[in-house]
């Protein structure tokens, strides 16, 4: 199918739950897409921080094929061999003794939610449920995860919302300390925030909150769906600050394109979930896991996370170059390969020129564009990239 049909079918048999571009891509390989007329694309999104090998990478295509071909699934019921190696090599490059694994970051983070209320109640007491989290967050579609989401636009029409959350301004730990009472059980946060804007945490901020809930006896929960796994040039994000969470959740780039989630904690805390407490039928199946196993093996063995950072870097100077000759930039921000660039005015135009001339990127929170690029880009292709930008913004 070309263009118009895709849309004018999906238009009739999809639900409206997007805002789609008027495009559809078909082919990818490395950093570029194509569209369903054969026009390419440098891909700035990458399914949004999820194909950070680059589509189609060979390793992954091989791992979901050999084991598409050998088991595709069966139940959490029995021990599944690549779920385990992909535990053991998560565990054994991060702060987590566990892994519990599920199909989405939303699901990641529901599992988080409902770990630290359990570990709470079974070792605080029954009245420790409520958990502190960020302004301008953004955790996810579930129900408990658009309600710790410390954005209200995600959450009209779906009230009455579970109870037990509390916002504070990011960055701001006077506010987050004076937030703690005598329900609250744990703090969440993103250490870079992704849909409210790219808004990196301040280090001594995190560490400030590490020291809160260690005085207070909470739980310090990371949510790195978006900024973990080689995004920041580190593995974890939250390897950049030098303070090590209780929980945390992973998913986009856990799998380089195919669905899989997971929330992982020390063993104190882990303890707390016994059989019966939580599942997911999918949860690190065997093809999902394979999917994963291969695409970490790569990220962590191949150089990815390293390039990330050096390209992160060269990218970040690159667009403060562009900053310099174009007032509408307002600020360059973020880590690694996850930065934003705030505009003074709306980006959705830059947007759209951009992707005329083939570049993908997005903009989050109205103003700010947002790039996401595989971790496996290269100068030459920022250096496109940052061409076909320049030229967008002069409109």
């Amino acid at each position: 199918m070309k263009t118009k049909e895709i849309i004018e079918t999906g238009s009739k048999y999809v639900m409206n739950t997007y805002g789609r571009l008027p495009m559809a891509l078909v082919e990818g390989k490395g950093v570029k897409v194509w569209d369903a007329e054969g026009k390419e694309y440098l891909d700035f999104v990458a399914g949004l921080a999820v194909n950070s090998l680059g589509h189609s990478h060979p390793r992954v295509v091989k791992a979901i094929w050999r084991q598409a071909n050998t088991l595709m699934h069966v139940s959490n019921l029995y021990h599944i061999e690549p779920q385990v190696e992909l535990a053991k090599l998560l565990v054994e490059n991060s702060c987590a003794d566990k892994v519990f694994f599920c199909n989405s970051g939303a699901e990641a983070n529901e599992a988080a939610i409902k770990l630290a209320r359990k570990h709470a109640k079974m070792k605080l007491g029954q009245d420790k449920f409520e958990i502190i989290t960020a302004k301008q967050s953004f955790h996810g579609r579930t129900l408990a995860a658009i309600t710790a989401t410390g954005q209200p636009k995600y959450q009209q029409g779906f009230e009455p919302l579970p109870p037990g959350f509390k916002y504070v301004p990011f960055n701001d730990l006077e506010a987050l300390e004076k937030a703690v009472g005598p329900n609250t059980c744990a703090v969440m946060l993103e250490p870079i925030q992704g849909e409210g804007g790219v808004n990196p945490a301040g280090r001594e901020y995190l560490k400030g909150v590490a020291q809160i809930c260690k005085d207070k006896n909470l739980l310090l929960i990371f949510d790195e769906v978006q900024c973990g796994l080689g995004r920041t040039g580190k593995f974890l994000a939250y390897q950049l600050y030098g303070v090590e969470p209780d929980i945390f959740t992973l998913a986009k780039a856990l799998g380089n394109g195919f669905p899989i989630g997971a929330m992982l904690a020390k063993d104190e805390v882990a303890h707390s979930f016994q059989p019966g407490d939580h599942a997911s039928t999918f949860g690190g199946n065997p093809l999902a896991a394979a999917a994963a196993l291969a695409t970490m093996q790569v990220m962590l063995h191949e150089g990815v996370i390293e390039n990330a950072a050096q390209m992160g870097e060269y990218l970040k100077n690159k667009l403060g170059q562009l900053a310099e000759r174009h007032s509408k930039i307002k600020e360059i921000r973020g880590a690694g390969l996850m930065l934003g660039a705030e505009l003074s005015g709306p980006g959705a135009e830059v947007v759209n020129r951009c992707r005329e001339k083939g570049l993908l990127i997005n903009c989050v929170n109205n103003t700010v564009l947002r790039f996401l690029p595989p971790l496996t880009v290269t100068q030459r292709e920022i250096d496109t990239a940052v061409d076909i930008l320049d030229k967008a913004l002069e409109g």
